[in-house]
């Protein structure tokens, strides 16, 4: 179901009460399940009769993979500078999303369509909250920010409008960093080790992102999670500065 927005943004995100009582609804769910593990390589992409480089293309596997402090073995991104690194080595993308888009695009999608690594079940948007820690196999991981859809989802399905889009409904995904390396399996599932006090949902950062600009209390609210991860503390602080100069 797409988002309905109203004078205060998305329905029900109008407080910061609501949204930690989102948030805490994750600590009655132990286990999320893995649908899949996809990784892939960059490869070449035409988009607006030029070529780019993107990683977006992924694939399932079978069997065990290790998981280092930067991505999955064999796994890689195309752009460096916005995709990748300690905060973004893990993307992660609900199934339940899967659905509404197949009915958007008009087409069967296979897992990895969102250039996702994880392809989960339990865990939206509105449930995970920035800081929370699961045990993935032997590795540990913690949420770090939501995905912000670049013009490279437009260039795999050819719909220049599609990151506009997965802005507008939130099912925008998120990132993992790793705390501790190790091996997981596509078996495995992601148990939550520490829900996060704060309870600021990846529904909430998103809607303060991209649709809440304005609202000084909420960034900084997002702010004092120390857990955020830098790129999203960098644009948020330079964001609250100018709100507050003017």
């Amino acid at each position: 179901m797409k988002y309905q927005l109203g004078a205060n943004g998305m329905d029900g995100m109008a407080s910061m009460d609501n949204v930690r009582s989102v948030g805490d609804t994750i600590s009655t769910i132990r286990q999320m399940k893995v649908k899949g593990i996809n990784i892939g390589k960059p490869v070449v992409m035409t988009y607006q009769n030029k070529e780019i480089m993107s990683g977006f293309h992924k694939t399932p596997i079978e069997g065990r993979i290790y998981l280092s402090s930067l991505n999955f073995d064999g796994d890689g991104q195309g752009d460096l500078k916005h995709h990748g690194g300690v905060d973004k080595a893990v993307c992660v993308y609900p199934f339940e999303r899967y659905a509404y888009w197949e009915q958007e695009l008009g087409l069967s999608l296979a897992l990895g369509a969102f250039g996702e690594n994880v392809t989960t079940e339990g865990m939206l948007e509105d449930q995970i909250c920035i800081g929370d820690i699961f045990q993935f196999g032997e590795a540990v991981v913690q949420v770090s920010q939501p995905r912000q859809p670049c013009y490279k989802i437009a260039a795999r399905y050819g719909v220049k409008e599609l990151p506009a889009m997965v802005q507008e409904t939130g099912y925008t995904g998120y990132y993992l960093r790793v705390l501790q390396e190790g091996w997981v399996n596509p078996e495995d599932t992601l148990s939550l080790k520490q829900h996060h006090a704060a309870g600021i949902t990846l529904q909430y950062a998103n809607q303060m992102m991209f649709h809440d600009k304005e609202n000084a209390k909420g960034i900084q609210t997002i702010l004092d999670v120390e857990e955020l991860s830098s790129s999203w503390r960098d644009t948020f602080t330079k964001r609250l500065g100018s709100l507050l100069n003017d």
